[in-house]
């Protein structure tokens, strides 16, 4: 009795969950459209990474140190990242943080740290529900999935004033790099092993290539 209303309870919370995920882009998607609406949305980004935020740590199976260590260690190393390649150009290349991502941080907007333990607990989740059982495939699959969102964040990113480049044009370095920190952070997700979680945050990515893939097309 106490298993099935545990099993209703953690249904509910993943329903809410998505519903949530896949409104609030399915929202944001309709104010970046619509010229009218879009400076507010541009505004109301750092607050949907926020939320974004909520829900995955509310949709997390029971909330614990090694979840909120691995959001640290990954807001870190991604925020450093960024760090440098704004201040050396030498990973990512040449760039610089626009206002939509909201407050900086010696330049770097802190909501960047947000969007990496996003994306990469997502694609670990993802990637942990699938069937490939070798780690490595799982690393390497995953870095290449978040590259390819990236190939379709960076257009929108440069129009919608996420970030600019110095380069002419999107250089290619942008995406090993992203490649390569997107395997060392998956790595040390992997590190943590995690239970199996829902599919609250293979929702979220998924969300995202949705978001982006349709923008992409409108501009």
């Amino acid at each position: 009795m106490k298993s099935a209303i545990a099993n209703i309870a953690a249904s509910t919370k993943n329903r809410i969950c998505i519903t949530i995920i896949l409104l609030f882009h399915l929202v944001g998607l309709i104010g970046f459209i619509v010229p009218s609406l879009t400076v507010l949305f541009i505004a109301l980004v750092p607050w949907h990474l926020l939320l974004m935020l909520g829900v995955i740590v509310y949709s997390y199976d029971t909330l614990d140190g090694r979840f909120l260590l691995l959001a640290l260690i990954t807001f870190l190393i991604g925020f450093t990242a960024e760090y440098i390649g704004i201040h050396t150009g030498l990973i990512f290349g040449h760039y610089r943080y626009g206002g939509t991502l909201g407050a900086k941080l010696l330049e770097v907007p802190l909501m960047i740290g947000v969007n990496w333990f996003l994306l990469i607990y997502a694609a670990g989740v993802t990637l942990q529900r699938s069937r490939l059982k070798s780690r490595l495939v799982r690393i390497l699959a995953g870095a290449m999935l978040l590259t390819l969102l990236d190939v379709l964040i960076e257009p929108i990113a440069v129009h919608f004033d996420y970030w600019y480049w110095l380069d002419a044009g999107i250089p290619f370095k942008n995406y090993v790099c992203w490649f390569t920190l997107s395997a060392l952070l998956l790595f040390i997700f992997e590190q943590f092993k995690f239970k199996r979680q829902s599919i609250v945050a293979p929702a979220l990515l998924i969300a995202q290539f949705v978001f982006f893939a349709v923008l992409n097309l409108m501009y």
